[in-house]
């Protein structure tokens, strides 16, 4: 596989506060790529400086060998979608509306019946057509976030990147939001980076896992390599069993342990 997106020497503060310390990463085209750590890791402004919605104090970001620094903003919209936690301005929008915002980077602010054929093709690929002229605001949590993934779709990028996409959703719709999630990487081809709080769920949908502490990455790789119950307690300070299920590493979280002391 090829590296879709690199990322050499990140460094990001909030004034005098470090949040990213030397960053260097390559990841492979069609992954999903799950971003965990505690918080305060580092984890959703690493997202936003990918996206570049944070500008990053110093290194570079790079999609398809081309630098994101280099490009207007409406060129990143065209290489990146970003899908946010959850929607911080209201839209007083129908479903399809909101959808269509996805395809501004290839048309301005005029549309076409391509641009109309594909929103429907998106709404149809998610399972949720018939939301189509809902009210944004008047969706539940779980279909919101189905919504906002269609419009990152719209946008026919290469990589979308996702911020706690599950964090607010009920265990069904967590799991509903990950199988499509995965579904669209496979079908797709695109590479999805996933900041994200649930470690069994990261365990269970992703090929690469990129464990942060500090503003550092602590550990990268499979999700067998990086779920180790030495990790675990080196990053969150848990001792904790690690039990594989289907080849998938299970974390069971059993104690934290003394920060005075190093034990409990």
């Amino acid at each position: 596989m090829i590296v879709k997106l690199s990322i050499k020497g990140l460094h990001f503060s909030y004034g005098s506060a470090e949040i990213l310390r030397d960053i260097n990463l390559n990841i492979r085209d069609g992954q999903i790529v799950s971003v965990v750590g505690p918080n305060g890791s580092g984890k959703s402004t690493l997202i936003k400086c990918i996206d570049r919605i944070l500008v990053p104090l110093e290194g570079e970001v790079i999609v398809d060998r081309h630098k994101v620094s280099e490009m207007k903003q409406i060129e990143v919209a065209r290489m990146i979608a970003y899908v946010p936690q959850n929607s911080l301005r209201v839209f007083p929008n129908t479903v399809f509306d909101v959808v269509l915002m996805g395809r501004r980077p290839h048309l301005g602010w005029r549309e076409d019946d391509w641009d109309a054929q594909m929103v429907w093709e998106v709404l149809g690929l998610l399972g949720i057509e018939d939301l189509a002229l809902s009210l944004f605001t008047e969706l539940s949590g779980g279909q919101q976030q189905k919504v906002l993934i269609a419009r990152a779709l719209a946008q026919e990028t290469g990589v979308i990147l996702l911020d706690e996409p599950t964090s607010n959703l009920d265990v069904w719709h967590q799991i509903d939001v990950m199988e499509i999630l995965k579904s669209l990487v496979r079908s797709q081809e695109l590479t999805a980076i996933v900041a994200i709080h649930d470690l069994n769920m990261a365990a269970r949908y992703s090929d690469t896992i990129i464990m942060m502490k500090g503003g550092k990455i602590f550990a990268t790789g499979r999700p067998e390599d990086v779920l180790t119950r030495e990790n675990l307690a080196g990053v969150y300070g848990i001792h904790a069993r690690v039990r594989n299920y289907d080849d998938i590493p299970h974390v069971i979280p059993l104690k934290k342990i003394s920060r005075k002391r190093g034990r409990v």
